[in-house]
C-alpha cells in the first residue's frame, strides 16, 4: 500500500500493479509453493519405489496426469487474463496459482470494489486504497480452508465413514457434505441468475442472462456427453470449454 501510494503520481495505477516489485513479491510465492510441490513429488515417487510399485506404471501416471492437468488450466490462465485487466497479472496470477478459484477470486473482487466505493471492477477506476482493499478480502476470506483442515479434518473424516446410527438409521450428518456443497451451489447460481434477471427487468440488459445460459447449455452438453456416450475424457476440460464457449457467446451477443 506504502509502495502503491509513494508512486501514485508517478506513473498510472496499471502500471504499478504490473511493477517489477509485484512480479518479485508474488513470484516468489508462486515460486516456494512449486518448490515444495516438486518436493512431494520426489518424495511420492521415492516411497512408491519403497513399497514395490511398479515405476513404468508411475511413470505413465506421471505423464497422463500432466497431459490431463493441462486442459483444465485453460480456466486458470482465462481467469488471470479476465482479473488482469483491472488488478494487474501479479496478483491474480498469485491467487490462482497457488490456492484461489476463478468463481471465488472474481466474486471477492467485485465486492471489495463495490465496497471500497468503486463503481466498478476495471482498471480506469482502480485506487491505491481499492486495490489493497480487494487483495486483502482476496487473501483474508481463502486462508480459513486451510485453517480449518489443520484443527477439523481428522475429526470431519471420521465422522464422514462412520456416521451415528440410532435404530439402525444413518445419524444426522451421514451425507452432509454432499447435501451442504449442493445447496451451497444452487444458492451461488440462484444468486447470480436472480442478478441477471434483475438486470433484464430493470435495465433491459439481457446480455449476462443469455451468456449464463449458454454457459449452462455448455455445461450441460459436456455432462450428456459424459453420462450418455460414457466420453470420461470431457470432465478435463468441461469448466474451460463451457468459459470459452459462453466469453465467445458474449462476444456474439454485445455485437447483435
Amino acid at each position: 500500500y506504502i509502495l502503491l501510494n509513494t508512486k501514485e503520481t508517478i506513473m498510472p495505477i496499471i502500471q504499478q500493479l504490473n511493477s517489477p516489485v509485484m512480479y518479485l513479491i508474488c513470484g516468489s510465492i508462486v515460486a516456494v509453493v512449486a518448490v515444495f510441490c516438486v518436493i512431494f513429488m520426489v518424495r511420492a515417487y521415492k516411497a512408491g519405489v519403497a513399497v514395490g510399485m511398479d515405476e513404468a506404471k508411475m511413470k505413465r501416471t506421471i505423464t497422463a496426469s500432466a497431459s490431463f492437468a493441462v486442459l483444465p488450466s485453460v480456466g486458470i490462465l482465462l481467469g488471470v487474463i479476465a482479473l488482469s485487466g483491472s488488478l494487474g497479472t501479479p496478483l491474480p496470477w498469485l491467487r490462482l496459482s497457488v490456492i484461489g478459484a476463478l468463481h471465488y477470486e472474481t466474486q471477492v473482487a467485485e465486492v471489495a470494489a463495490e465496497t471500497a466505493g468503486l463503481p466498478g471492477l476495471s482498471a480506469t477506476y482502480m485506487t491505491p486504497k481499492a486495490f489493497s482493499t480487494i487483495a486483502l478480502l482476496m487473501g483474508f476470506c481463502i486462508i480459513w480452508g486451510m485453517v480449518f483442515s489443520v484443527f477439523f479434518t481428522k475429526k470431519y473424516t471420521e465422522r464422514l465413514k462412520t456416521p451415528k446410527e440410532k435404530d439402525g438409521k444413518p445419524g444426522l450428518f451421514a451425507g452432509f457434505g454432499d447435501k451442504a456443497m449442493t445447496a451451497m451451489f444452487i444458492g451461488l447460481v440462484s444468486t447470480y441468475i436472480g442478478n441477471y434477471i434483475g438486470k433484464w427487468v430493470s435495465d433491459g440488459d439481457f446480455l449476462p442472462l443469455a451468456v449464463a445460459l449458454v454457459g449452462g447449455a455448455a455445461m450441460a452438453g459436456f455432462i450428456w456427453l459424459r453420462e450418455k456416450k460414457n466420453a470420461e475424457w470431457v470432465d478435463s476440460f468441461s469448466i474451460a470449454g463451457s468459459m470459452i464457449i459462453a466469453m465467445a457467446s458474449a462476444v456474439l451477443f454485445a455485437q447483435i
